[in-house]
């Protein structure tokens, strides 16, 4: 017997058909003797359905009475999911955020878990009982409803899983796995069938979007194993895991190819080379809440430089009025704006041990002509930024040059 901590997302739990088809699922587990804690979040489309409410009354709703709205959505599920679990002559019992005690701070629409108490939980299941959670939610020191951002479910799962030392968190969702990049764009992409809490924070930073990168962080702080599964077909999934290099005979180089096209290029021409301007100017973008990805400063020449950086897609042009008055202002000759670029990154533990990672991927890029415009690198990852174009190209190119390709004749189910 093992303590099970799984989570089913809007899309599992989309009609009543399908969360009966949960319902028998988690009856099966139970059957085989597992201890059950069922995370889940809002009916599919739910919680946009009743944020478009909010924004006929406010157009910027208050955040702490939208929590209180948008919290609903899973306390509805949490319901229907215990009835269907009753119905098939198991006990379970539902508990929002607030009645777990998922304590966290008073960030509304953003909210941070702070801690959680376990004790009512852990009497229900000492007691048989399926207990079923509302994910996405919790509440702060002063009783108010908060709720912890898009995919916040994910995070409450492995909270959760963490908190009671389950034996592994199952994430439930419409892919079969974690693949070594997204098969709508390379059609020979594979599912891995382990991948390491480092590799996967990289791929969801990059712009992978199998797990919420906050639930990932959560999993590898806490030790949890945490496995990616598909909701409507059988599967092994995706384990991840901690990095087992002292087990593994040989570590593949490159896991997995990532990519976002969600990224804007933007450039202060001209910068007078003196120490402090670089603050001078990220700064004031900080404070416009903005955030910055890859930063390149060039070789300063007549005693200026060019400093470029990238930001999402839709804060380019607040970016870019926000640095024009920094232009004028240290003297700086021109902004300059692009958003038709994308970042594309290779992410593996293997690159570690292995040299010529960086070289194998420049040319892999230059025999299809691929010009690139930045580079960033970390210790299990190489990002550059493209021309937007190319991204389907690129990421079919490394995926190869990298062997990551699946042989035809492999049988492999994708989401």
């Amino acid at each position: 017997m093992s303590l099970l901590v799984q989570k089913y997302g809007g899309t599992s739990v989309g009609t009543i058909e399908r969360i009966d088809a949960v319902a028998e699922k988690v009856a099966g587990f139970r059957a085989q003797g597992h201890d059950m804690v069922v995370v889940v979040s809002a009916m599919s489309g739910e919680t946009n359905r009743l944020i478009a409410l909010a924004q006929q009354i406010q157009e910027t709703p208050d955040p702490r009475e939208l929590d209180v709205l948008i919290s609903t959505g899973e306390q509805v599920t949490i319901a229907l999911l215990c009835m269907a679990l009753k119905k098939r002559g198991l006990d379970a019992r539902s508990y929002t955020g607030s009645q777990v005690r998922i304590l966290t701070d008073s960030a509304f629409t953003k909210a941070r878990i702070q801690s959680i108490d376990e004790q009512n939980m852990r009497a229900d299941l000492e007691a048989g009982r399926v207990v079923v959670v509302a994910g996405f939610q919790g509440v702060d020191e002063k009783g108010n409803i908060t709720t912890l951002g898009r995919g916040g479910s994910d995070t409450t799962g492995v909270a959760l899983a963490a908190a009671l030392k389950a034996d592994e968190c199952q994430i439930y969702t419409d892919v079969d796995g974690v693949y070594t990049t997204d098969p709508r764009v390379c059609e020979r992409a594979r599912r891995l069938e382990k991948i390491t809490f480092e590799e996967m924070l990289e791929m969801a930073s990059q712009g992978s979007k199998v797990l919420q990168i906050r639930s990932v962080e959560f999993a590898g702080k806490y030790k949890v194993p945490l496995r990616v599964l598909h909701s409507f077909k059988e599967g092994p999934g995706t384990l991840i895991t901690l990095d087992e290099e002292d087990s593994t005979m040989e570590q593949p180089i490159v896991s997995g190819i990532a990519f976002n096209r969600d990224e804007a290029k933007v450039t202060v021409a001209g910068v007078p080379d003196t120490p402090g301007v670089a603050a001078k100017i990220l700064a004031p973008i900080g404070e416009a809440n903005i955030e910055v990805d890859v930063i390149v400063q060039n070789v300063s020449a007549d005693g200026t430089t060019d400093l470029t950086f990238t930001v999402h897609k839709n804060d380019m042009s607040k970016a870019v009025v926000v640095l024009q008055a920094v232009a004028k202002e240290i003297g700086a000759r021109e902004v300059r704006s692009d958003d038709k670029v994308a970042k594309v990154s290779i992410v593996g533990v293997g690159m570690r041990s292995h040299a010529g990672v960086a070289s194998l991927m420049f040319n892999a890029l230059a025999e299809d002509r691929i010009n690139i415009q930045m580079i960033t690198t970390s210790e299990i990852k190489i990002s550059v930024i493209i021309d937007e174009r190319y991204l389907e190209l690129a990421v079919r190119s490394l995926h190869t040059a990298f062997g990551l390709d699946a042989e035809p004749s492999e049988d492999r189910v994708r989401g």
